[in-house]
């Protein structure tokens, strides 16, 4: 279940591109097919993984947060204009530190997320028939539409999440507990579970 409505933007791209950055695989669908030969650059393997899908051909993934994607595109030092791809109100820090490493960076905003209103009524009455285990959060986002529902049940389930700042959302809720990734990769957020 997701707690964000998303809506595709599809700005206009400059037309010549050092490279592509892209903070979630939410940026993906909205990204045009001339972009696919231009070097990109994001946060986490499964983004990368995505972008590979979607036909991007030379793909490098910063294996962790917004800071290691800053990390590693300053390190590679592109001549050229880069373009940051990310969601309305998100990535703005990520563009400030790139520009105080000497990139030449604009944003493009590809998608729009809003939280849904309500809990679809099978979650809420699985949620209070404790029918679920734990609850995976991916981004702080998430964390904060999910504890807006006001959910059900919460503090007989486990919540895990992708980092420490998300962990920190969910303590707006009564959880048994709250597991956070060694690092925030898929492998590591998996690793919770067993």
């Amino acid at each position: 279940m997701s707690c964000l409505r998303i809506t595709r933007l599809t700005p206009p791209f400059p037309a010549h591109i050092a490279a592509l950055l892209v903070t979630s695989g939410q940026a993906i669908p909205s990204l045009p097919p001339h972009l696919r030969a231009v070097p990109s650059f994001c946060v986490g393997d499964a983004t990368a993984a995505k972008l590979r899908e979607a036909g991007f051909l030379s793909v490098a993934s910063a294996s962790g947060t917004a800071d290691d994607l800053c990390r590693l595109v300053s390190a590679r030092q592109l001549p050229g204009l880069h373009v940051l791809a990310s969601g309305e109100r998100l990535g703005l820090k990520l563009l400030a530190d790139l520009r105080h490493a000497g990139l030449k960076v604009t944003r493009r905003v590809v998608y729009r997320t809003r939280p849904i209103r309500t809990l679809p009524p099978a979650i809420k009455t699985a949620l209070e028939q404790g029918e679920f285990d734990g609850a995976l959060f991916y981004s702080s986002e998430t964390a904060r539409a999910f504890a807006a529902l006001r959910p059900p049940g919460t503090a007989a389930l486990s919540a895990y999440a992708l980092s420490p700042a998300i962990a920190k959302t969910l303590q707006l809720l009564p959880w048994r507990d709250i597991r956070v990734a060694l690092a925030p990769t898929e492998a590591d957020m998996m690793a919770l579970l067993t």
